[in-house]
């Protein structure tokens, strides 16, 4: 089992029993693009499966509080029925990083920036966590490219990774929450 689990009172299942609900925080940097696709995806996918007891937020180490997502990031997202309008970004603070139980970063800094505020035991870099191996590969310690300032054909690729990636990440919390 995954030391983020371990360190964070078990798996999603035991945490919603409990009637606390589990809830995951995707970070990134200005938290207008990558995290809010993918905390929009997850909630899209937990909505359409319907599960319940997951909570799910996006933060940004270097947000500008109460910002939009960016353009590509609507546009990539809307095309996939995923509705990114109403997003606010939101700065990672010590409050965020108590609130999750999960805390999954697109690149090794964003990781950093989480051991810092105390949130290292039950942080991951996304694509490490998605893979089920933390120690991790040289593709799975890649992270997600950032998109900001790319076309939308770049916003396109970065969805569809993340997709695949939120997909494999709910699959791997369902395993933990039914062992």
């Amino acid at each position: 089992m995954n030391s983020c689990t371990e360190d964070t009172g078990g798996s999603p299942g035991r945490r919603a029993g409990g009637g606390d609900p589990y809830r995951i925080l995707f970070l990134c940097t200005g938290n207008t693009c990558r995290s809010p696709m993918a905390s929009g995806r997850a909630r899209q996918l937990l909505e359409s499966w319907g599960w319940k007891g997951i909570e799910v937020r996006s933060a940004g180490v270097a947000a500008f509080p109460g910002g939009g997502a960016s353009g590509g990031a609507l546009r990539a997202a809307g095309e996939r029925g995923v509705d990114l309008r109403s997003h606010e970004s939101a700065q990672l603070t010590e409050g965020l990083v108590g609130w999750a139980d999960l805390i999954l970063t697109m690149s090794e800094g964003h990781l950093r920036a989480v051991k810092e505020l105390g949130g290292g035991g039950k942080a991951e870099l996304i694509t490490r966590f998605a893979a089920g191996t933390e120690a991790g590969g040289e593709e799975a310690s890649a992270g997600v490219l950032d998109p900001v300032g790319g076309d939308d054909a770049l916003y396109r690729e970065t969805f569809e990774q993340l997709s695949e990636l939120v997909v494999s990440i709910l699959v791997r919390l369902e395993s933990l929450r039914a062992g």
